[in-house]
Formats: structure tokens, sequence, C-alpha cells
């Protein structure tokens, strides 16, 4: 009997030891991938890093290249496009006047009233549109003739207020937000898609061409006074508001500057000087790149399979087509070495861009204790559940780490435009200068901004005093509306 109790005994200790090692070993096996998975993220963090000695060396060479770009074609990376907008909005601008602005996966036609500098803009209305993927990489005609028959059912909205003059056409400022190489205020020829778009029958076309030819095709009778890159419109709607506007940043899906340089600091500039001695120059900054930007391994690998390899890289680490990805990059490494969503990557963590920047943002700002934003995010768009609070918040201090760097880099990018402008520094008797900015990343992913704007403020030091940044809501569409107006076919006429 003894001898049995004794067995039993020796097989109970024997289970246990097993258990106790099983649970050792899966401890060991747990805080081995949870060391592997926070090595990488301080391996993240540190290729991210963006001290102030870093950002003013970004800033310089920022401001190298828009000299370099302003010297010659080709001259530097920044293309620094002359826009041919040579006359700001002033505010006395009167009458209808429509806007188109394409910049992305939609675009939006815009009816404005403008009343002068009494009523200002009056009364406006517009409509959002999205873009059906397939037209983003299919023919020219059919994304122009999509465009134009969205415009022909907005001018069928007309009201009895919107009174055109007898025998005028209706005028529209085209927002176009690709690099294209003007000519004249109203034609430019497309030089590259961005954002995602790759038309290739449109690349070296006339884009106003491209949309007159469709108006017309859909019977619709309106002329494109004025094409404008969006930052172009933005600084032109900033302006109208605030005669201190001296920039303007778009940071949304893509990202831009432009600026109002001195006519004779152009030395690419050939021709009669404008009366105003001013010149609104397009810099294309998405393609701003330097030896001093923080790049990762993830960067690279981003880079090198997008449609534009080696091109866009600012835009590849400041803006929003692409924050999401870089982080979803981050946690399918930290999934495929480090187990961190168990002993499978989840299938669609695997796939490209499935992370979208406001999903990033809305799993950042997560405040609830639980973090139950990211627990409910990952399970919709990864179908990943019952993650612990742990693995939430190592998901939480990876967006912070790359959307720190891009709001960090945005900020030494801005610096980089008042340095060229000798804005830079404290001056007596200075006007204020004042940086427009719009697009959804700076209006809705309020832990980048706020960055980007303590950024800027820490690099100025007591020059922040003077520098102001101002949301210009909806700038790139009513600017184009107000560049209309202000190279409108008639003016002459009401002038004479």
């Amino acid at each position: 009997m003894g001898k049995v109790a004794v067995c039993v005994g020796a097989v109970c200790a024997t289970a246990v030891c097993v258990a106790a090692a099983l649970v050792m070993r899966h401890h060991m096996r747990s805080s081995g991938r949870w060391a592997k998975a926070a090595a990488i993220v301080r391996e993240l963090e540190d290729k991210c890093g963006t001290p102030i000695g870093k950002l003013r060396q970004v800033a310089d060479a920022m401001a190298v290249e828009m000299h370099a770009g302003l010297a010659s074609e080709g001259g530097s990376k920044l293309k620094m496009i002359i826009s041919y907008v040579d006359n700001l909005p002033t505010g006395d601008e009167k009458g209808w006047f429509y806007a188109l602005d394409l910049g992305g996966t939609n675009f939006r036609v815009l009816r404005v009233q403008l009343g002068g500098k009494e009523n200002r803009v009056g009364k406006q209305e517009f409509e959002e549109v999205s873009i059906p993927p397939h037209l983003m990489v299919g023919t020219s005609d059919a994304l122009f003739d999509f465009i134009a028959e969205a415009l022909k059912k907005f001018v069928d909205t007309e009201d009895e207020d919107f009174h055109m003059p007898p025998g005028r056409e209706r005028e529209l400022g085209f927002t176009f937000s690709f690099p294209i190489k003007q000519s004249s205020i109203a034609s430019g020829t497309l030089m590259k898609w961005t954002k995602g778009f790759y038309i290739e029958d449109a690349v070296g076309e006339d884009v106003v061409g491209e949309l007159t030819k469709a108006l017309e095709r859909v019977g619709l009778d309106m002329h494109v006074t004025a094409l404008v890159n969006d930052t172009i419109g933005t600084l032109a709607g900033g302006r109208y508001y605030d005669p201190d506007v001296i920039a303007a940043v778009i940071l949304g899906t893509g990202t831009n500057a432009a600026y109002v340089e001195r006519a004779h600091a152009i030395p690419k500039w050939h021709g009669l000087l404008p009366k105003s001695g001013e010149m609104a120059i397009n810099m294309e900054w998405g393609n701003f790149r330097s030896s001093h930007l923080p790049l990762t391994e993830y960067d690279q690998a981003m880079d090198s399979e997008s449609l534009n390899p080696g091109e866009q890289i600012f835009e590849k680490i400041i803006s929003g087509m692409y924050l999401g990805e870089v982080v979803r990059r981050v946690l399918c490494r930290m999934a495929e070495e480090a187990s961190f969503f168990g002993d499978t990557v989840p299938p669609k963590l695997k796939i490209p861009f499935m992370l979208k920047t406001p999903v990033m943002s809305a799993m950042h700002h997560d405040t609830s204790s639980d973090l139950r934003v990211v627990g409910s995010k990952l399970r919709d768009v990864f179908e990943i559940s019952n993650t612990s609070l742990k693995t939430r918040k190592a998901i939480v201090e990876v967006c912070n780490i790359v959307a720190v760097r891009g709001a960090r880099l945005s900020a030494a990018g801005i610096l980089g435009i008042l340095k060229k402008l000798g804005r830079d520094t404290l001056k007596e008797g200075e006007n204020q200068s004042v940086i427009a900015l719009d697009g959804g990343l700076f209006e809705h992913y309020m832990l980048f901004r706020n960055s980007m704007e303590s950024t800027l403020k820490e690099l100025l030091g007591e020059a922040s005093e003077t520098i102001a940044i101002q949301h210009s809501n909806d700038g790139s569409g009513i600017g184009a509306a107000l560049l209309a107006a202000s190279h409108s076919q008639y003016l002459e006429l009401e002038e004479s």
C-alpha cells in the first residue's frame, strides 16, 4: 500500500515539476519575446531621433536647396516652380467663381460669391467626390471626363441667387496638386504623378487643355482662368484674410510648401520682372532629401517598393499617406521576429497600406485606461483580438515615435523657409510672419500638430514671438476661386 502511495506521490511531484517547467519556459519565451519586441521599439526610437542639432542641419539643407532650385532648372531636388502668381488677392475681388480642387483620392468642386472688402466670401457651396481607384491608374480621358461630369452636375444645382452677367462664361480656378511645369497662369504640363496616381498618357500634357476638352465633351461652358497648386491656393487664401502671410504649408495626404519670393532673387526667371516685385514659388518640398534626414530600414523598404522609388523622400516620412504604413511595417517586424501578436503573423498585417493614418491617429490619441480604442482598431483593421494592455501600450509608443519624427521634421522644413527669407531671427520693426497651414494631418492629428508647433518654437527661440501659424481652412479651394477672380478675363473690361 505504502509503495503505491509513494509512487502516486512521485507521479504528482513529476507532474508539478513538468507544469512548473512549462510555465517557466512559457514565461521565458514570453519575456524573450518582450525583450525582442522592446529592442525593436528602442531601435526605432533611436533611428527616428530628431535632436535640435539635427533639425537645424535639416533646416540649413532646406535653405541651401531652395537657393539652388531658384538658380537653375534641375539645380536641386526642390523644383522651386515659378507659379506665375505675382499678384495675390487683396480682398477687393467681386463676383461668382468656381473652383475645382484635385489633391488626392478625393476632389472638391466649389462655388463662391466674393463681395469685396466689405463682404469678403459671401455664399459658398461645395461638394466632395471620391475618385474610384481604377481611375487613378487609368487613362487621362477617363479621369478628366469623370471630373467634368461631376462639375456639370454641380453647376446644375445653381439656384436663383447665382447671377452670371449676360454673355459671361463661368470662370474656374483649378487647383491641381501634382508637380506641373507652368508656362502661364492658366497652363501647365504635368511633370509626374504622386500620391498613388499613375496615369501615363497624362504626363507631359497640359492639364488645363485636358480638362477643357473634357468640359467640351460634357457640354459645359466654363473657362479655366487660373491653374494653381494647392499650396499656392492656400497661400492666396491665407493672404486674402491676412496681409502678413508669407508662406503656406500643406500637411495632408501629401505635403508641400509655397512662399512669396522677391522676384530679383530668382536667377532662373527670364523676362520682365513683375510689377509687384514678388512671385509665389511652389517648392515641391515633398521631394526634399538630405543625408541629415533620420531614415530607417522601414522607410527604405517602403520607398523601394513604391511607385516612385528615390522620389518624394521628405513626403514619405512626414505626410498622411505614409505615416500609418511605416507603423504597420514596424508592427509586422515585431510580429515576425518577436511573435508580438502570437505564434502566427496576422495575415492582414502583411498587406501594404492596410493601416491608414487616421486609424494610427485614433490609436495614438487613445486616453482610456485600458486603451480600448487601440484594441478595437486592431480587431477591426487586422482581425487581431485579445491583445494585452502591455501590447497596446507598445503600439501607442510606435505611433508616437513615427508621428513625432514627422512633426519635428515639418517644423525644420518651415524653419528652412524662414531662413531663406531672413525671417528666422528677431529684427526691430519687422511685421509678424504668418505661415498658413492646411491639410487633414494638421487639422485632425492633434498630437502631430502640437509637436510641430512646439518644435518650431523651440527652434526659433525668442524669434518665435514674431512667427505665427494660422490654420487656413480650405485654403486650397477658396484660394483657387480667389485666384480665378484676381486673374479674370473680364477684369480689363471692368477697369476700362
